[in-house]
Formats: C-alpha cells, structure tokens, sequence
C-alpha cells in the first residue's frame, strides 16, 4: 500500500490544535515532518505518525488503516513513536532536538519539536568542497557526543545518525534529529515494518533481526558520518563489508590530511566488530576532545613537528 507525498501530507493551512501547517518539510515510510506555526506565528516542527504501507489519509483529514489485520501493527508503531516522544521530551540538551509537545488528532500521535534555522551537514559538506577541517570535527562531533551521551543515558538510541540527520543552527552548533529507534524497533518486531536504516551509516548488527543493539551501534553510524565528512564519501555498507571489505580505513585514505589520532579513531568506530569499537559515547567524546595531537602525516618531519592544536582554533 503506497501513496504519493501530496495524498499523505495534510495541505498547508490544515490546523492541529494551536498550530498551522505552513509546508511539508520532509517525508518518510514512517512519518510526515511538517513546518507549522502557533498563534503567535512561532515556528515549531510536527512530525506525524503515518506508516505509508499500513495506513491511509481520509477526505477529512484522518489516518484510516483500511485493513483491519494491519490494525495490530499500526498501533505497536503509535505506540513505538509515542513512547520515543515521551523520552526526548524529558532531554534537555543543547544538541538533542527538543521535543514540546505531543498529543493525538487525526486518530494519529503528532510530535511538536523545536524549529532551527541553520542547514544540514550534508549541505555544510557541500558548501566546503565534500570536506571538512579537522578542527569543526572534532568540535561538531564532540558536542553531539554530549547529547548522545544523555540520549543513552535514557536507554534510548539514535540508530539513524546521518549527515542529513545533523543540523546545523545558524550559530554552527550542530544538533541531532530524527531519531530512529522507532522505526527500528518496529522493523524488527513487524514484518509490516521494512527496515528503516540508512546504507553505509547503519551498523552490520542492523541487519541482523536479533543481533544485540546499543550505544556501539550509534558509535558505528558517527564514524561513518566523520569517515564522509573527511572526504570520503558514503562508506561501503557495512553488509557488504562483511562479506568483502573493500572500504580503505580512513588512516590510509586521509592521512596527509587528518591527524593520527583522529583517523585510527574513525577507523575503530567503523570496525564491524561490535567489541573492536569504542566502548563509550563518553570515552569517545574526551578523545574527541584531546587539546593535543599530531600533525598530519605530510608535516611530519617539518618545522611543525610537535604541532599543537586546540578546539577553539588552533595555536603552533
């Protein structure tokens, strides 16, 4: 059961409550992301529950599931997007996107988020030539590290972290949205479900229907993201790793452009081993965050030797 976007997105003008659908900003298999505004012409985003291949929009606007065997499934799904809903509006935190509000219409669940101005990381990539510095690295990545520490700290997990899924506000500190555990959760309980991960950021374990997921697999996906922001593109998928690596570690493929330190860390993250990884989003993070590493492999030897950098800018 499919639908075009325009039949699943309600119309610009639609009311939700206190809000006003401005425009459809983005959708998925699993949920519709709209811009809307309240009546003080605040701007928020509302991400809709709509599972595309179990349910159907309405004349009047509601979300039917036409075939009442679907209707299990569809309601594990609702309850799967509320319960996430209700765990992110309990984060605060300056690079977790901050959930307001959430609440039933439509006979569907809606999230109210926060709205940042600013762009993605996929157009930031672009904007830089397909790569960037060490030293926005090593701050973006630290920073979102701190978020994702209290998001686990939750018991909850990304399982989506993607360069199109880290924003960017305009003050260029970076912020993670659209979790998808979910999505992931459902995917693996429901065959209604198909797999909702993203090839050559999800983890090989996402793959596997009970292989045990955690805190290693978002580190898997942000080693991924630091591996394409080094220039590297997006890696091999991590199936396909599996059975034939041809993926060149970052340590060779950027090594006259990136420190030692921060290579051999994207490398581990991207191991497909679970257990070769880094063991803590924390541990992770005071890496990320070291005051003091080498240079890159072309300086060696120069009158850099013993180059020293630091987050706020760099000093020799």
């Amino acid at each position: 059961m499919t639908q075009s976007n325009q039949q699943t997105a309600l119309p610009a003008g639609s009311r939700l409550g206190e809000y006003t659908i401005v425009r459809q900003l983005s959708v998925g298999g699993f949920s519709v992301v709209y811009l809307a505004l309240d009546d003080q012409d605040n701007k928020f985003a509302i991400k809709e529950y709509l599972p595309r291949n179990l349910a159907l929009r309405d004349e009047d606007g509601h979300v039917t599931v036409p075939h009442e065997l679907d209707r299990e499934a569809f309601n594990l799904g609702l309850k799967c997007f509320f319960e996430e809903g209700r765990i992110l509006s309990g984060i605060s935190h300056p690079t977790v996107v901050r959930v307001i509000n959430f609440f039933r219409a439509n006979q569907t669940v809606y999230m109210v988020m926060e709205y940042a101005d600013g762009r993605s990381l996929v157009r930031e990539l672009e904007l830089a030539g397909g790569r960037l510095d060490e030293r926005r690295l090593r701050k973006w990545f630290a920073a979102l590290l701190s978020g994702l520490r209290e998001v686990h700290l939750q018991r909850l997990l990304h399982l989506d972290i993607k360069p199109a899924n880290i924003y960017l506000r305009r003050n260029g500190a970076p912020l993670l949205l659209d979790f998808g555990a979910a999505r992931q959760t459902l995917s693996r309980r429901d065959k209604h479900f198909a797999s909702m991960y993203t090839p050559g950021f999800a983890a090989p374990e996402q793959y596997e229907k009970d292989a045990p997921l955690g805190p290693w697999t978002d580190i898997y996906a942000l080693g991924a993201c630091l591996y394409a922001c080094m220039g590297g593109g997006t890696p091999q998928i991590s199936k396909e790793r599996k059975e034939s690596d041809r993926l060149t570690p970052a340590s060779k493929a950027f090594r006259h452009l990136y420190s030692r330190e921060l290579l051999e860390l994207t490398d581990q993250c991207l191991a497909l081993s679970p257990e070769e990884r880094p063991a803590t989003v924390p541990g992770l993070q005071k890496r990320l965050m070291a005051e003091e590493y080498s240079p890159p492999e072309e300086l060696a030897g120069s009158k850099w030797v013993g180059w020293i950098k630091n987050l706020t800018g760099g000093r020799s």
